[in-house]
């Protein structure tokens, strides 16, 4: 097979929670107190700027494939906070050679955290974008939108993707489950909505659901026909999971794909690549390399692993 038939051929999506990627400007109507060069995290614009160009490096490090060398064709992207921060990363960083595009949320988040979807305008023609409110249960603060998108590939397809960033786990797991299967209830009405325009619809759901394998918000999703074909995707160097705690892999982060998809599945993948990683003194083996411990500035770069999905059209 020959380089350009391998490089039209494959189409790459990678999924990245980005460990809090603010800009070092005060937002009056969020609480972004944290991440200002006069707080705790002396998030001054040096590091600021450190942090988005080792994203950038992050998302390349995504495109190695079979040693060829190319760009991730879709990214999506949690933790982000504003426009301002995707205007940075996709025109003044690393990133800023690869022609990329982005439509993200403008979230009711207390903390101004949001979703993205990063593309390339040469294998993904964006045709239409919204953002999904959920409305949370009484009690609950407002999470992030659902972001949908759709967009022609290159055998001429539309694919239809959601990009998700579910509530956390803060206020404890068995609390907060039931926001989860919320969040997934809306995502597959949303998923209902566009198979009943076009039954046979290429459909892929992915980011930080906060939840593991096997857990309600994610069997829901299973029920609706969607595979997690990230279930087993491990890393080459340690990585059994995209996130590590307290010395245990697990995966909180998710990709799905309708079954119209997944023939065409090639590979899925943890990018644990060395530099991404540091060894875990405490509990041994390795974990994500992460930018902040508490407020205690570790200068790294995540601490979620990137997931990557080949397809092969």
């Amino acid at each position: 097979m020959s380089l350009a038939l391998l490089l039209v051929s494959l189409f790459t999506i990678v999924e990245l929670n980005c460990e809090n990627l603010f800009d070092t400007r005060n937002d009056s109507l969020k609480d972004d107190d944290e991440f200002l060069p006069s707080s705790a995290y002396r998030w001054t614009p040096t590091r600021y700027w450190q942090k988005v160009n080792r994203i950038g490096q992050t998302i390349l490090s995504c495109g190695m494939t079979d040693s060829v060398q190319v760009v991730p064709d879709l990214i999506a992207l949690t933790e982000v906070e504003n426009d301002s921060v995707m205007f940075d990363l996709t025109r003044r960083s690393l990133l800023r050679q690869a022609g990329y595009e982005y439509v993200m949320t403008d979230s009711p988040d207390r903390r101004g955290i949001d979703v993205a979807l990063v593309y390339s305008p040469f294998t993904f023609r964006l045709i239409n974008h919204r953002s999904l409110r959920v409305t949370p249960p009484r009690g609950f603060r407002p999470t992030r939108d659902i972001l949908y998108a759709s967009g022609e590939i290159i055998t001429g397809d539309t694919l239809h993707v959601f990009v998700v960033h579910a509530p956390s786990r803060s206020d404890g797991e068995r609390a907060t489950r039931p926001y989860r299967v919320l969040v997934a209830g809306e995502l597959c009405r949303a998923v209902d909505s566009v198979r009943a325009v076009s039954a046979d619809a290429h459909i892929v759901v992915m980011g930080d659901f906060n939840d593991y394998t096997g857990d309600a918000s994610l069997v829901l999703l299973e029920q609706h026909r969607l595979a997690d074909i990230s279930a087993s995707a491990r890393g080459t160097h340690g990585a059994r999971g995209t996130y590590r705690y307290r010395g245990l892999w697990g995966s909180l982060d998710h990709i799905f794909c309708s079954d119209t998809l997944r023939a065409s599945l090639k590979a899925c993948h943890i990018n644990d690549a060395p530099f991404l990683l540091e060894e875990d003194s405490r509990y041994g083996g390795v974990k994500p390399r992460r930018n902040y411990q508490g407020p205690k500035y570790l200068n790294g770069f995540s601490d979620h692993l990137p997931l990557v999905a080949i397809f092969a059209w």
